[in-house]
């Protein structure tokens, strides 16, 4: 089923993003390990984090954009804190390791539109 959705939209294998949190999703998390996408568990689970090239664990879903950031758009960490500011978020915690630890929260200073950083990798 990956590869026909990654033929149906262009992508090559290494564009694929994958995320997981239970075992059923593992056979999917090796194949697109093996043609070299990102793989991504939301869970602690040792069976999981094993075969992921990332864990992030956090309580907020903005969390699982900072390894696509990273290694997709290859972002440094100060460019991603400065795009979640621009959302209202700050990256309270964050421990950087295989497994991403992270605690974002509202911030209540907000941006405006004008002043957020652009999406768009340099």
């Amino acid at each position: 089923m990956v590869d026909e959705i990654r033929a149906q939209i262009g992508n090559t294998h290494d564009q694929i993003v994958y995320m997981l949190y239970r075992s059923s999703d593992l056979p999917v998390m090796m194949h697109v390990n093996q043609y070299d996408g990102l793989t991504i568990a939301v869970s602690e689970a040792k069976f999981i984090t094993r075969v992921a090239k990332r864990t992030v664990l956090s309580d907020n879903a903005m969390s699982v954009l900072v390894p696509v950031l990273e290694k997709v758009l290859r972002w440094d960490s100060a460019r991603i804190r400065r795009l979640f500011a621009s959302y209202g978020l700050t990256l309270l915690e964050w421990d950087k390791m295989r497994t991403d630890r992270l605690t974002i929260q509202d911030s209540t200073e907000n941006l405006s539109v004008a002043t957020a950083p652009q999406l768009n990798a340099q």
